[in-house]
Parts: structure tokens; C-alpha cells; sequence
């Protein structure tokens, strides 16, 4: 059965803060990292978004649901979010594109919700205190120090691996013969299409349809592919995907990117995780962020030049460990300063720590792809 917005929910935090409210979504009991999102648009994308798997959102607009859910704007085939916290939710959506309401969806999909908090007082606590491991609940029959002990067995974001639940189990090609939601904008599709193998730590739809977009055609593979596994499909460029959890732990992929490096033939690009196992495989090393940058509006820039980005990320990499002679930092995030992208010294590799796709979000750093593509070409001329 549907339920409704009209029974009560709580949301624990580990820290013993708790906030009284109403369920909707579906009926359950739920663990995760309390994070918060500042974007005024896209929460069907960022609750598809795999890159927020294990974690509970916060949004800070203070009323979602008004469009509705469709077919074509989710960035994975289910919902990654664990739960999810709103001010107000709308029962009512007004949108010619929605085809069920954001609540009904919610239910289906068997994701639980609270709503009717605070959540600028939640926000607040959440940015003095760090990020904190909470508890959903609508169920009646927990009491409070029972929650609080379901809420301890729940993992730190610190050490964990998660990319290995939400990376594809099988290899797949994307191409422009596969229905792509940005059709539209579609544009310099090469007669050869560049021959892209893309690494799945938790990729992003919208990132598939902007390197087809661009003439890529895309084999992604799963996360524990080898560079033999890579190399076996002659691709002209690596990409290396977004995706949830600590990326210190993803050591397949730091031990792929060290080799892709040393390789020295192939461009190679990663957004997000991928641009922090880059950083990873060159030295450097990560550190987890009080609470993350998660937003559609994060201005990010070096020498005058400035991109307004959209961003999803609890770690970064740590500016002291990268070294110098082997990696020139390119952009900064200009509201703390910590590292925002990244290029290796003399190679075609380059990191982006936002999203230059940029579902939702501005488009600002949607050149990135146009560059990697570039350097496919520059190599394509060389191997000629």
C-alpha cells in the first residue's frame, strides 16, 4: 500500500541529536552518512547519483518533488541514496515531463524518507559538527536506544569501500546507436568514433551521454579490470568514473591508474573518485572533508579564471602530498582552497574533482571533455 505523509518518522544522529518529523517515501528503517545538498534543482539526479550510495540526503531547498519523476533524468537505474531528509516535500507535481510523483517513486523504489524537520538547523549542526552517521525510522515499534544501537553498527565513510556496489558486473558499450538522453546536444560526431574504455566506480549516466556527445565510443568496464583487461581493447583514451566511498580503498584502480601512467601511450581523465585515484597513484594521498562539498555553485578557478561547478565529494586530495615536478595543480576550489583538478607534468592525463557534465548544474567545465578528446586526436596524428 502507499504511504502516505501523515505518520511520524525520526532521524538519530550518532552524535545523539535526533529531529521529530513525518515519513513518506517508504516505510522502513534506514543507516547512513548524514550529508547535506545545496542545489535548488536536480534531486532525481542526485538521489540516481551512485557517487552518494551509503549515505543519507539532506536537501536544503526547502521544498522537493514539485516536477515529479521521469524515465530520462536518472543518472543510474535505481535510486543510490539510502535515505532521504526535506524540509517539505509536493505531493503535487506540475511538470509535462513527470510521469509518477516524487513520493510514489520514492515508495516503489523502497527508500525511506522523513520530512517536516528543521533541516536548516540539521544543516547548521551538520557543518559545525562534521558529518555524522544517522537513523531513519518510521517504525513504530523501535525506541530510541534501540535506533541508537542499529546507529552504532553503522560504518564510518572513513576506510570504506563501496565502489565494488555499485560498479557494473559485465563490460558494456555506449555509443550513439544507444539512447542517450542528450541527443540534442549531440555534436562533433567523428566518421571513427574515439575509442574510449571507461573504468565503472559509480558512473554517472549524464557522464556517458556528454563523451558520446563529444564522438567517444564508450566500453565500460568494471571496476576490477586490470590493464591487461584495458589494453586487450586497444582503446585510444581511459576514463576513470565518479563513485561512492573513501578512495584510499579502491586499490584496483589506483594499482590500473599507476600503470596507465607508466604506460605513458593513453590520455587518460578522471572526474571525482577517478580524479582522486589519479592523485592516489601519483604519491598523493586523500583526506575526508568535514562535510564535503555537495552543490550545484562552487566557484573554482586559478589565475583569474573562475568556473561556477557542480560538485558531489566527502574526500579530496591533500595539496602537500602531490609533488610538484609531476603534477601541476589547475584549479582550486576557491571557497577552502583544496585541490580541484589536476594534470600530469608531460603527460595527456588530467583529474577534474567536480562535475564538468554537470547533471544538474552548470555547464562552466564542460570543455573538459572537449580537451580529452583533443588529445586523443594529437595521438591519433602521432600513431598515423
Amino acid at each position: 500500500m502507499f504511504f502516505d505523509s501523515d505518520s511520524s518518522a525520526i532521524l538519530l544522529l550518532e552524535d545523539g541529536t535526533y529531529f521529530e518529523g513525518l515519513s513518506f517515501g517508504a516505510v522502513g528503517t534506514t543507516t547512513g552518512e548524514v550529508v547535506f545538498n545545496t542545489g535548488m534543482t536536480g534531486y532525481q539526479e542526485v538521489i540516481t547519483d551512485p557517487s552518494y550510495f551509503g549515505q543519507l540526503i539532506t536537501f536544503t531547498y526547502p521544498e522537493i518533488g514539485n516536477i515529479g519523476v521521469n524515465s530520462e533524468d536518472n543518472e543510474s537505474s535505481h535510486p543510490s541514496v539510502k535515505g532521504v531528509i526535506a524540509r517539505q516535500i509536493s505531493k503535487t507535481p506540475s511538470n509535462w515531463r513527470h510521469e509518477i510523483p516524487f513520493e510514489k517513486w520514492l515508495h516503489n523504489e523502497n527508500v525511506v524518507g522523513i520530512h517536516g524537520i528543521d533541516t536548516r538547523a540539521l544543516v547548521r549542526h551538520l557543518r559545525e559538527t562534521g558529518s555524522l552517521n544517522g537513523i531513519i525510522s518510521s517504525e513504530s515499534n523501535y525506541s530510541i536506544v534501540e535506533l541508537f544501537s542499529l546507529l552504532k553498527k553503522s560504518p564510518s565513510m572513513s576506510g570504506l569501500n563501496l565502489v565494488d556496489k555499485v560498479t557494473t558486473t559485465k563490460s558494456y558499450i555506449v555509443n550513439t546507436s544507444c539512447q542517450v538522453s542528450f541527443d540534442k546536444r549531440i555534436k562533433n560526431i567523428q566518421t571513427i568514433p574515439y575509442k574510449v574504455v571507461a573504468i565503472d566506480f559509480g558512473i554517472k549516466k549524464s557522464i556517458l551521454d556528454r563523451l558520446v556527445a563529444h564522438g567517444c565510443e564508450v566500453t565500460v568496464l568494471p571496476a576490477n579490470a586490470g590493464i591487461s583487461d584495458v589494453l586487450a581493447l586497444s582503446p585510444e583514451a581511459v576514463f576513470l568514473s565518479n563513485g561512492p566511498g573513501d578512495p584510499s580503498t579502491v586499490e584496483s584502480g589506483i594499482n590500473l591508474a599507476k600503470n596507465l601512467i607508466e604506460y605513458k601511450k593513453l590520455p587518460v581523465f578522471g572526474i571525482c573518485l577517478g580524479h582522486q585515484i589519479l592523485g592516489l597513484a601519483l604519491g598523493g594521498t586523500t583526506f575526508k572533508l568535514s562535510y564535503g562539498h555537495r552543490g550545484l555553485n562552487h566557484p573554482c578557478g586559478l589565475n583569474g579564471k573562475v568556473e561556477i561547478t557542480s560538485q558531489n565529494h566527502g574526500f579530496a586530495l591533500n595539496s602537500e602530498s602531490l609533488n610538484s615536478e609531476k603534477i601541476k595543480v589547475t584549479r582550486l576550489n576557491l571557497n577552502d582552497q583544496t585541490v580541484a583538478a589536476i594534470s600530469v607534468i608531460d603527460k595527456p592525463i588530467f583529474g577534474v574533482q567536480y562535475h564538468p557534465e554537470a547533471s544538474p548544474g552548470p555547464h562552466d567545465a564542460d570543455h573538459y571533455f572537449n580537451h580529452f578528446v583533443t588529445l586523443i586526436e594529437e595521438r591519433r596524428r602521432i600513431v598515423d
